[in-house]
Formats: structure tokens, sequence, C-alpha cells
């Protein structure tokens, strides 16, 4: 078990570590206020000496605390996450060994659920493909092809947290039907729960992805969820692209059996497979949070974890797990 915060004295140079690349405000914050050692990409060149003076490390959702690293840090105290995805680090480990991990809800929520309703419209109505139309000078040949109507449809939300009950709030202003599938049942809700993705799927126009990631919902829309959609039904990702069978999407797609997708997150990021670059899917670089002003909240959030372990107070957004720590 690690040293608790009431007990941890004053960081020392050394003590703060920084795992992969961060937004260059917080960089800044970090190296000023705790002199902070970037650890190394290659794990083989981090030197135990070095290792067993870092009591915390400030990372992303993109590169976490893996087993290996965290194993390698016998000291470490707490793991303050940039983001609010987390399954890139080794939560159970961190349980085991006492280890406090954050992560930033809330404060990206907003732009998250915005990114998924601008990537509804677009699936539907094409308005990137339109775009390329006119820039292309086709639109000199005749007109852009019809598109679908997103109002009045019925969008299913995979997911109904914190981001999918937003997505379902801003959906519910263009008179949708919503749906959405969870465990159990939310309450005070004003939506149908559907038993099973599958369902879900089969029942709606549209199916947002608004997930966790990790081991527990990696591939849950398999090719009998993608195929229960149809050929008339498109799929939305911005939860995590682990979440979706990469490769029975792309068959899906190419086979005509679902009408498009609009995907903010891929398996491999930031590698996107050249079979996804079609007509009939919108692309996003992973920017549903990618904001000035929701990267400085999440900035401010990371900060505020770390600074409460160091001076023995509650942790402001630790993750679900640490409950019983």
């Amino acid at each position: 078990m690690t040293n608790s915060p009431e007990t941890s004295a004053p960081f020392a140079p050394g003590s703060v570590a920084q795992a992969g690349p961060l937004l260059d405000s917080l960089e800044r914050t970090l190296q000023d206020e705790y002199s902070v050692v970037r650890l190394p990409d290659d794990l083989a060149a981090l030197d135990p000496t070095d290792a067993a003076k870092v009591r915390a490390v400030v990372t992303s959702g993109r590169n976490g605390v893996p087993s290996e690293l965290m194993a390698a840090l016998p000291n470490l105290e707490i793991v303050t996450n940039f983001g609010v995805g987390y399954d890139t680090t080794d939560v159970a480990q961190a349980v085991a060994r006492g280890i406090r991990v954050t992560h930033t809800p809330d404060v990206l929520t907003d732009c998250v659920a915005d990114t998924a309703l601008g990537l509804m419209l677009d699936v539907f109505r094409r308005f990137g493909a339109s775009e390329r139309f006119l820039r292309d000078g086709a639109w000199e040949s005749g007109g852009f092809p019809l598109t679908r109507r997103f109002s009045g449809s019925t969008v299913g939300v995979l997911g109904l947290g914190r981001i999918g009950q937003a997505i379902a709030r801003r959906a519910a202003a263009f008179d949708t039907s919503i749906l959405y599938t969870t465990r159990r049942p939310v309450e005070g809700v004003p939506w149908e729960h559907v038993a099973s993705a599958v369902d879900l799927a089969r029942r709606s126009d549209v199916l947002v992805i608004a997930v966790p990631g990790g081991a527990a919902t990696e591939n849950l829309v398999d090719a009998e969820v993608i195929d229960a959609l149809g050929p008339d039904g498109f799929l939305v990702n911005i939860a995590r692209g682990s979440v979706v069978d990469e490769d029975a999407l792309i068959a899906a797609l190419e086979d005509g059996r679902i009408a498009g997708a609009g995907l903010d997150v891929f398996a491999h990021e930031p590698h996107v497979p050249a079979r996804l670059i079609r007509d009939d899917v919108t692309l996003l670089p992973h920017v549903g949070s990618g904001t000035h002003e929701t990267r400085l909240d999440m900035r401010d959030l990371t900060l505020a974890n770390l600074r409460a372990h160091l001076d023995g107070q509650p942790l402001p957004t630790p993750v679900p797990e640490m409950s019983a720590l």
C-alpha cells in the first residue's frame, strides 16, 4: 500500500512525472510547480533510481499508465489523467496497490455531445461531402444527390451516462425519438430503455456510442449489432475506437449493409484504415473535446486533483473504482 496523502511528505524534485505529451499550458504549469520529469517512451530506458522517486504521474487518456509502467514505479501514489477516459491505465493494479487514479469528467461533456450531434447531422445530410462536391467544381455539372432528413428520426444511444444524456437532450430538440441501452434503466429520464444493443440498433435510424472504453466494452458493437442497423442505419462513435469491431464495420460499409458512419475515434489511433476513407463516412481526428475552453477546464481539473492529493484533501474527481480507497 502506498503512503496516504495525510502522511506524504512534500513532493521533492523528481516526484512528479509526465507520461506522454500533454497540453502545453499544463506541461508548463507542472514544470513550474513541480520540476516534472518526463518518463521515457521506452520502459527499458527508465532508471530504477529515478523510478523510485516518482510519487505522481500526470498522463492523458491516450497514453495512460499501463501495467508495466505502473509496476516499475514502486512508490507511486496517484495517477492524474487529463481526459475522461482512463482505459489505458491499469486501474486494477492501482486499486490493489492503493494508488489513486483521477480523470476529468463533466468539463468535456458538452463539447463531446456537440460533436456527436454534428456527426449525426453530417451522416444524414452529408454536409462535408456536399462541400467537397462544391469545392471540386462538380456543381457546374449537376446538383448534389438528395440526402436523409435527421429531424423526426429515431436515435439510439448506447450508454446513458453524462455524455449519453447530453447527446439525447440535444437530439431530442430535433423532434427525434430517443431510445437507449444500459445495463439497467436510468431513473428520471424520459426516454425508452431497450434491453440489448442489437435491439437498440434494429430500432434506430442512427446508433450513437457513448459507453466507456476498456475490456468490458471491447468490440461491444460487433457484426451482429452493426447488421441490426440495416442498410438505412447510421453508426456514430464518439466514445472509444475499441468499442467497435472496426473490421466488421468496414465490411458492412463496403457491402452496403449500413448507410454510413460518423467516427471521431478509431481502434488504433492515430492510424485510420484506408478502407474507412469513404464518402459515406465522416471522419474526425478525435476532436470531440477539442475546444480551447474545454481543454483549459480539463487542465485545471487535472491540476486540482494533483494538488488535492499533495495537500491531503479529498480528490475532486477520482475514477469510480477508487471509491473503496
